[in-house]
């Protein structure tokens, strides 16, 4: 019995600067055939017909016109992080697409941040490190 094809995901590229990250690109590949925008782009008639979906990671690849129209079989553009402001939303769901978002996947730790800075401001802890490390005024100068 022959396996089943599985569809196609965009991705900007696996690792690196932009890229999604290394751990992510096992569960993508269990559920997708990923491709690249580096293999995408070598060859877009072809793999154009078999890309499905979209997976933005860090704003990037990029979703304008000129990608939409390449892709025909595109259903879904799944964005990792919080808010679609990067994404033309009118213009996607004209093409027939939809979107996908991870409201939530960062509201603890970004609430973590948020309380450890207003302890920090609170508690002046800062000052209070400059007071205990003699000399850690300059790293702090230079963070500045």
């Amino acid at each position: 019995m022959a396996e089943k094809e599985l569809p196609g995901v965009l991705i900007l590229d696996i690792g690196g600067t932009h890229g999604v990250l290394e751990d992510i690109a096992p569960l993508l590949k269990k559920h997708f055939h990923v491709i690249t925008m580096k293999e995408f782009l070598q060859n877009k008639k072809e793999m154009g017909k078999r890309i499905q979906s979209v997976f933005v990671f860090e704003c990037r690849p990029t979703i304008d016109q000129t990608l939409l129209e390449s892709l025909p079989n595109l259903k879904v553009i799944g964005n990792s992080g919080v808010g679609v402001d990067h994404l033309d939303l009118k213009m996607i769901s004209n093409f027939g697409v939809k979107v996908t978002n991870t409201p939530c996947a960062v509201a603890d730790p970004t609430a973590d941040i948020g309380m450890a800075l207003m302890l920090a401001s609170a508690r002046r802890l800062v000052e209070g490190n400059v007071l205990h490390f003699p000399g850690s005024y300059q790293l702090l100068w230079c963070i500045s």
